[in-house]
């Protein structure tokens, strides 16, 4: 491995562990039942997404795509950025329009990823540095959620990236937190690049997140699988019906696992039995779509000013630059 790759470590060896017992205690002794979104990201899980990115209804990867296609130019010439931060980095893919951008700027020094997966940060730090001989990676392996994690200036702005639409899979209440603690540790001539999925016709909206062929149900399910992995649990996966569901009230879609009867789950690491009923729902992600006006009022409320707003060319998906006031 090249000396311009580092790789640091924020994580303790127990953290996966002590996290997702406290995640299904309370998600599944709670009402409604629910757990986050980020456990349906395993291996599994994650190959799964990507068969999920390629379908015809699922539109959002390929809209924020487009709008990265058309505008990392732009992105690179406000910004002037020389270090370039990714939340959630995971294979780094879409990055390289960013960095591709950056680079040909003449600004570009550093690549900081922040990822859970050491094995994602390790496979992209790799291929960044044999494709980009000038190029510094320095990754952490790090839960954003719990811990927000920026590297210091290294004499020029930095540009932090959030993108794909994650920003909606929070709670409006930790989105708060997030938005105010990235705030904090962000300076002048810093920015914030974020993707937003972007309210609109209902169909479309369940489409993509109920897709005719079953790959999205199959993603849903399979955080069961992990359940039953992870903590020697006895869930019956074909036993629950994949839904997605459109609130209209808080403007976002849900997904949910449904049981197709009533049933008595075991987890024994967690002493734990969980009745359902017949019907009875898991809330397994909660993911918010955005108007320009709501989404501009929450970061000014948390000291962003929104600099500039691009969409794609149908409007379905937004890629926003934003920098502290």
């Amino acid at each position: 491995m090249t000396d311009r790759f580092t790789l640091a470590h924020r994580l303790s060896p127990d953290h996966f562990t002590t996290r997702l017992h406290a995640d299904v205690r309370d998600g599944l002794t709670a009402a409604p039942k629910t757990l986050p979104p980020k456990w349906l990201y395993d291996t599994r899980g994650s190959e799964l997404f990507e068969d999920i990115t390629r379908l015809t209804e699922y539109y959002p990867t390929r809209a924020e795509d487009e709008v990265l296609d058309r505008h990392a130019a732009d992105i690179a010439r406000l910004t002037g950025a020389d270090t370039l931060v990714e939340l959630g980095s995971g294979s780094s893919a879409k990055t390289r329009r960013l960095l591709d951008a950056l680079t040909a700027h003449g600004t570009l020094r550093r690549y900081a990823p922040v990822d859970v997966s050491p094995a994602a940060l390790l496979a992209a730090g790799e291929a960044l540095c044999r494709d980009r001989p000038g190029l510094r990676v320095a990754a952490t392996v790090a839960d954003f959620e719990a811990e927000l994690v920026l590297p210091e200036p290294s004499g020029g702005p930095r540009l932090v990236a959030f993108l794909g639409s994650t920003i909606g899979n929070l709670p409006p209440a930790r989105r708060s937190a997030f938005f105010s603690a990235l705030r904090a540790a962000l300076g002048g001539g810093d920015a914030l690049l974020l993707g937003a999925d972007l309210v609109k016709d209902p169909a479309v909206l369940l489409r993509a997140y109920d897709d005719p062929h079953g790959v999205t149900a199959e993603f849903n399910r399979n955080v069961l699988h992990m359940l039953n992995r992870e903590l020697h649990a006895d869930f019956a996966p074909g036993s629950f019906a994949h839904r997605a569901v459109w609130d209209a009230e808080a403007e976002q879609i849900e997904m949910r696992l449904r049981a197709r009867t009533a049933q008595t789950v075991k987890l024994p690491p967690l002493d734990l039995s969980v009745d359902f009923a017949d019907g009875e729902e898991l809330r397994t992600e909660t993911s918010a779509k955005f108007r320009r006006a709501g989404l501009t009022a929450e970061l000014a409320h948390r000291g962003f000013g929104v600099r500039a707003w691009w969409t794609d060319e149908r409007e379905r998906f937004a890629v926003l630059l934003a920098v502290p006031d």
